[in-house]
């Protein structure tokens, strides 16, 4: 007796697309059979989902619930992004299962060594916000800031092997407001050191501290200071000097691999390119919005939903993402989720003082499969695998995530290819904007399922905050390893 079957005619498998019973007992994938194999007594819920696409949930890999939002302006109000209960119900609703967030470790407090912060310190006050508060599951990324002592870098060892094996660094400030981000390159290399010992993997916000502040300083001087110039300060040429920077760090450590986050331009994706058919072991991760949306739409009223940081680009930019995506250069579509009401988001519109991070997580799943498979042509295993199954093979949660195969969790959605749909703010769960505000999609999750749970389907959720579980992610030695790039 399974306590779920789900049978589809359109089943994304790692071994292709096809008409299957997937049977479900006690969370796990138990069975795969052809469509019909199970007799609807063979299951306390059969669920069929028709012509529609049944592939496993969503995982997104750049997230920041709870998080603070630093006052905009000196003497204005800090802020806080929306939980991670509010969070993980719209990433549900939305067919995503999984969202990794941030530990922040700032270990260099000012200088004041008694009111430093550990990364076992950083992990439990991160888990205060998050246990038994995410209907999803969920994982956290370190995040380091600032300067980072020798004792801080010692305890990364302690950290990869406890189960929180990738590290965040900056190599900018990103704003002036936000002085002591930014971690020294001579500091990177060691951690790197560690990080390769003991297994773990970099992931990288990386800009070139010297070209923004540089480009900060100038607008300022010719009085250029509306939002609508973001793409000159965080531009294309500090993308490209410091990922060749970071990656060529990275290239000589033994051992080393990393991830950069949210690419943003044509050079990031060929820096990435390049150190890969040299056999370096990089990925790289880019935004929906960076995807979808250019610098030229700052200048749309309320341009300010559109941003994160790094900026947005140009077309061309914008082109070399796509290309990226397609030739196997860039891996996984993120959100950089920092979910807050439009006020917060239009506070600041200034260079300096622009709200980051974007309101995505529910509507990712379904702007990606009608950009790549409707619009694009890509198969549905490439769709699966920059919405779900890559980050969950270079994040340490493959094939647990990821996959509809015999033995991993039951996280599963089913997409309904019937009907197009416009998004609209007021149809969604997270916030009361959204930047996809009247994008026409051609499809939607109508099901999703958590660990064999039923949590969204028939229009009504189902799911609770203590449904979450925490996952404890080890960095395979595959995606660690050296390789010959081939691109598909």
């Amino acid at each position: 007796m399974f306590d779920l079957v789900i049978r589809g005619e359109q089943v994304v498998t790692p071994h292709g697309v096809g008409a299957w019973d997937v049977a479900v007992k006690d969370g796990v994938i138990a069975a795969l059979a052809a469509r019909g194999t199970f007799a609807r007594d063979q299951a306390a819920r059969v669920i069929d989902a028709g012509s529609g696409i049944v592939m496993p949930g969503g995982i997104d890999p750049h997230v920041h619930c709870a998080w603070y939002i630093p006052p905009m302006r000196p003497g204005g109000p800090p802020g806080r992004s929306e939980p991670p209960e509010q969070v993980s119900r719209a990433a549900l609703w939305g067919g995503t299962t999984t969202l990794i967030d941030f530990a922040a470790c700032k270990p260099d407090r000012e200088g004041d060594e008694s009111s430093s912060q550990s990364v076992r310190d950083a992990i439990e006050a991160r888990d205060k916000d998050w246990a038994g508060r995410c209907c999803c599951d969920y994982a956290y990324h370190v995040m380091l800031r600032g300067r980072v002592p020798p004792a801080t870098i010692a305890e990364l060892a302690e950290a990869v092997e406890a189960g929180y094996p990738t590290v965040k660094i900056f190599t900018t400030d990103i704003t002036p407001s936000r002085r002591g981000r930014m971690v020294r390159f001579g500091e990177i290399w060691e951690i790197f050191k560690v990080l390769a010992r003991a297994g773990g993997l970099g992931v990288i916000h990386a800009e070139d501290d010297d070209i923004v502040r540089h480009m900060y300083e100038k607008l300022f001087a010719e009085n250029r200071t509306g939002f609508e110039h973001m793409a000159e300060v965080h531009n294309a040429l500090s993308e490209d000097l410091s990922f060749r920077r970071i990656i060529r760090l990275a290239e000589n450590v033994e051992g080393m691999a990393l991830y950069m986050m949210h690419v943003s331009a044509a050079s990031g994706v060929q820096a990435i390119a390049e150190s890969r058919a040299r056999g370096f072991p990089v990925y790289g991760e880019t935004l929906h919005q960076y995807l979808l949306y250019t610098s030229d739409d700052y200048r749309k009223p309320n341009g300010q939903i559109y941003h994160t940081y790094p900026s947005l680009k140009s077309k061309r930019d914008q082109q070399g993402l796509w290309d990226g995506l397609a030739s196997g250069s860039l891996h996984c579509v993120g959100t950089d989720e920092v979910c807050c009401k439009l006020a917060v988001k239009l506070q600041g519109n200034r260079i300096d003082d622009t709200t980051g991070g974007n309101s995505g997580v529910e509507p990712r799943v379904a702007v990606m499969y009608t950009e790549t498979v409707d619009k694009r042509g890509y198969s549905l295993e490439k769709f699966v695998d920059v919405v779900s199954a890559n980050a969950a093979r270079i994040m340490g949660l493959y094939p647990r995530k990821g996959a509809i195969a015999v033995g991993s969790d039951a996280d599963l959605t089913v997409l309904d290819t019937s009907k197009r749909r416009t998004v609209r703010a007021q149809d969604l769960h997270e916030t009361d904007y959204t930047p996809w505000e009247g994008k026409e999609v051609s499809a939607w999750p109508v099901t999703t399922v958590l660990r064999g749970k039923v949590m969204v389907a028939d229009g009504k959720f189902h799911g609770d905050p203590k449904d979450g579980q925490y996952l404890k992610r080890r960095i395979p030695a595959a995606i660690r390893a050296s390789h010959k790039w081939e691109q598909r």
